[in-house]
């Protein structure tokens, strides 16, 4: 083998990220595995982190020593404590994110580590040897030997893209699927599971004249709290000026578009298998679901400070282009409004969690029970809120009982396996 980690983690999204930091602030040698060093800590559908529970997990990440939190204080655009008319122990911190300069944020602290090496490349297949995991083979051939490995696969093995009738293999919007990857990893003979996950459709910022429509009420502004409440107990005062988010509501169009065309939707025609989130539906969901409500709430989010398009959060959908586009249109406000791309939804591979508790049974070909174990750790990712993924990052750790090393101070580099083709995205975000 070309390379020795004590550990390497595919993948450098919100959980890889995370995975990284920890292992090297421990004194280990990471290797970071991931496609493109453009897109670390990534967010591909909604720009926020925290919310509802999600914010607690944010929470504990940092009183762990983690980066969300600290990364989100210092690259925030607006900060609210929601459900502050309740308890204290239900408030949950939310934060609408620059997502460029948050992962700018990210890269540069996973960059500070010395003992961290950035790993590009597609991840292929893991490596065992006498019934223990010892690597990772690149799919152009590179291996690299670690004594532990972590796998954040988010939404890429086998992923599957719907918009209407279409469908392409992708883990998101222009990003491969990991299929290699997938494979090494079934055949060690877990019990695997299928999930599905969405997002809304992209619109101009140009297109919208929000202070025209919040002068005839179509929109009610959303600002951000004063003073914001920071994520991390080692954040300084937030003292920046915060943007403002826009709410407004879908209507009985809205409602009639969805009922005509719900049988054009792979939620509901048969086309897609995956389970969805439970606390975040989409919007043909929300209108199957609850028939007697008259209306949903929906809030145009900036995706960055200079970014030019707008998260529709809550009008998560998976329905052809065509009637998206109708539905966009027929939001208050929205008429005029230009997409920029649609909305889909995209189903998944994911190992169950219980498979932890039946070690022996189920490896084959693999790492003994007693020398390895394997955690779920969906934590991390699933804090990002939104895609409406939010339950969309599903991560495995397979990790040596041994410890870690404490060696510190290897030289930093980056190793390229040429295997990108015209993508720039990581295999697992």
């Amino acid at each position: 083998m070309s390379d020795s980690f004590d550990v390497i983690v595919i993948g450098a999204g919100h959980a890889g990220c995370e995975a990284a930091y920890a292992a090297a602030q421990l004194g280990a040698r990471v290797g970071l595995c991931t496609l493109s060093t453009e897109t670390v800590a990534h967010m591909p559908c909604n720009p926020a982190i925290g919310g509802t529970a999600k914010g607690h997990l944010v929470r504990e990440i940092d009183a762990l020593g983690g980066l969300m939190g600290r990364a989100i204080d210092a690259t925030g655009i607006q900060f609210k404590l929601l459900n502050r008319s309740r308890g204290p122990a239900v408030w949950s911190p939310r934060a609408q994110a620059d997502k460029k300069i948050y992962g700018r944020f990210v890269k540069a602290a996973l960059d500070a580590l010395p003992n961290i090496e950035w790993l590009i490349g597609r991840a292929g297949r893991v490596l065992v040897e006498h019934n223990r995991i010892v690597g990772l083979a690149m799919e152009d051939g590179d291996t690299y030997r670690c004594r532990a490995l972590v796998v954040t696969t988010g939404t890429f093995l086998n992923g599957l893209i719907h918009i209407g009738p279409e469908q392409h293999p992708a883990g998101l919007a222009g990003e491969p699927p990991s299929q290699a990857l997938a494979t090494s990893l079934k055949s060690f003979g877990f019990e695997w599971g299928r999930l599905k996950t969405g997002t809304p459709p992209r619109l101009d910022r140009d297109s919208i004249d929000f202070d025209r429509q919040v002068a005839e009420g179509r929109f009610t502004v959303e600002r951000g709290d004063e003073p914001p409440v920071p994520f991390s107990f080692l954040s300084p005062p937030i003292e920046r000026a915060q943007i403002s988010c826009y709410l407004l509501h879908t209507n009985d169009r809205v409602r009639d578009l969805v009922r005509a065309n719900i049988d054009r939707s792979p939620l509901f025609n048969g086309q897609i298998h995956g389970i969805g989130p439970r606390y975040c539906p989409s919007l043909e969901d929300k209108i199957v679901r609850f028939p007697d409500k008259e209306r949903h709430q929906i809030f145009l989010e900036p995706e960055g400070l200079e970014a030019r398009e707008i998260y529709v959060n809550g009008f998560s959908m998976s329905l052809p282009r065509d009637v998206q586009a109708d539905l966009v249109h027929a939001l208050p406000g929205l008429e005029e409004a230009v997409l920029l791309r649609p909305g889909y939804a995209v189903e998944y591979d994911f190992i169950q969690p219980t498979e932890r508790r039946d070690m022996k049974r189920r490896l084959r070909r693999g790492s003994s029970p007693e020398s390895m174990r394997l955690v779920s750790t969906e934590a991390a990712k699933s804090s990002s809120s939104g895609e409406t993924k939010r339950t969309s990052a599903f991560s495995s750790t397979i990790s040596s009982r041994k410890a870690v090393s404490s060696r510190t101070g290897c030289s930093r580099r980056v190793r390229s396996t040429a295997c990108c083709s015209e993508s720039t995205t990581p295999i697992c975000a």
